[in-house]
């Protein structure tokens, strides 16, 4: 192990013998009592240093025997010492990469403060590169919500849709001008390798498939981002029936009506599915099935969709943080909810959404804090 302090955490003296690591309440850290020579000691865990040597330098500094190993182990408990060395086989293929690993650097530096433990960091963000993502729509919201995941090192992300790009599609960090009349899917792939730090683990083979074609890695997450906010504001249960029988989580997102709105993330059998939502509204709204029979019927085809840009982006940025949580083993807070932003207010707020007693999906049989696995990373989820 060579020690290193995070540099993520910036370190200040709160009073003459109380060491604070970070600024902010979520992920701040007091060490204390310390003094002045121990104080000193710490600038030496930068990660070029052995514990040998470290003992030789504390040693030299007059400090007692065993403090080198007692400061190591409390501050490693604290969560913020790493190991530059740390990882496993993963996080020693990606730093191999150098160009790719200066890409990433925020990135890692942000892994580190979310997981404490040495090593973490790098082999989070190897794992990402094994992901494969599928973002269904690249309007205004999917093509962005692809880039981000490809520059954030996800190594597989799919993009379908249809049509030619038009030129209300461009956004800043989705599709540039010149892809106006492209194939819409065509050119968000094309962003997506012009996105991502490094090359992807392997060309992307055949993406339409909610299970994995032969030799294609299993689908880790499904991101629906359709460029008609209805079918994310009220999807269609018969288009989630792959997602369901394969178990592949899915995370609905998209702007509606100057609506921003981000989830629910869907567990197969864990939390509620689109045919819950259906069922939900159905029994508040009797009128609900009716009207939306109309909406997804085509009657005012040629209505501009209300997608102000900033929204549009801001629901993008955070979806793809929901995804990049999910894929990193943590449940965001769209697991079984949708948060929901309108403007110009931009207040947000969640809607938990229990799963329906009268879905063939099985969520609400499920009993509560039952382990839910799926092709993706394995979570914990308390349904009900």
């Amino acid at each position: 192990m060579r020690p290193m302090m995070k540099p993520a955490l910036r370190r200040a003296w709160r009073d003459r013998h109380t060491v604070q690591f970070g600024v902010t309440p979520a992920h701040a850290v007091l060490m204390g009592p310390v003094d002045t020579a121990t104080g000193s000691f710490l600038e030496l865990l930068d990660g070029t240093r052995g514990l040998p040597l470290l003992r030789e330098e504390a040693r030299a500094m007059g400090l007692p025997d065993g403090l080198v190993e007692t400061l190591v182990r409390r501050l490693t408990e604290a969560g913020v010492l790493d190991d530059p060395g740390a990882g496993g086989p993963g996080a020693d293929a990606l730093r191999s990469r150098t160009e790719e690993v200066e890409r990433l650097r925020p990135d890692l530096a942000s892994l580190s403060v979310l997981h404490p433990e040495p090593g973490a960091a790098p082999r989070r963000l190897a794992a990402r590169r094994s992901a494969r993502v599928q973002v269904r729509g690249a309007g205004r919201v999917g093509a962005a919500v692809a880039a981000v995941l490809a520059a954030s090192g996800v190594g597989r992300v799919d993009v379908l849709d249809g049509g030619c790009a038009t030129a209300g599609d461009v956004a800043p960090g989705g599709l540039p001008d010149h892809s106006v009349g492209e194939c819409r899917d065509l050119a968000a792939r094309q962003l997506v390798r012009r996105s991502a730090p490094g090359r992807p683990p392997r060309t992307a083979g055949s993406p339409g498939s909610a299970g994995s074609a032969e030799g294609e890695p299993p689908l880790s997450l499904v991101i629906v981002t359709p460029r008609d906010g209805l079918a994310a504001y009220a999807p269609d249960p018969v288009t989630a029936e792959p997602w369901l029988s394969t178990g592949t989580p899915h995370l609905y997102a998209g702007v509606i009506e100057a609506t921003g709105l981000v989830g629910p993330l869907v567990l197969p059998g864990g939390t509620a599915c689109a045919g819950c939502l259906a069922r939900i509204r159905a029994d508040h709204d009797p009128g609900w099935p009716r009207m939306l029979a109309q909406w997804r019927s085509g009657r005012g085809a040629g209505a501009v969709p209300a997608c102000d840009l900033a929204l549009a982006t801001t629901v993008a940025g955070l979806t793809a943080a929901h995804a990049l949580s999910f894929l990193d083993g943590e449940l965001p807070a769209s697991t079984g909810a949708r948060w929901e932003a309108a403007l110009p207010l931009l207040d947000w707020h969640p809607e938990r959404i229990a799963p329906h007693q009268d879905c063939p999906c099985g969520a609400a049989g499920r009993r509560r804090g039952e382990r839910v696995s799926g092709t993706g990373a394995s979570h914990d989820t308390m349904a009900g």
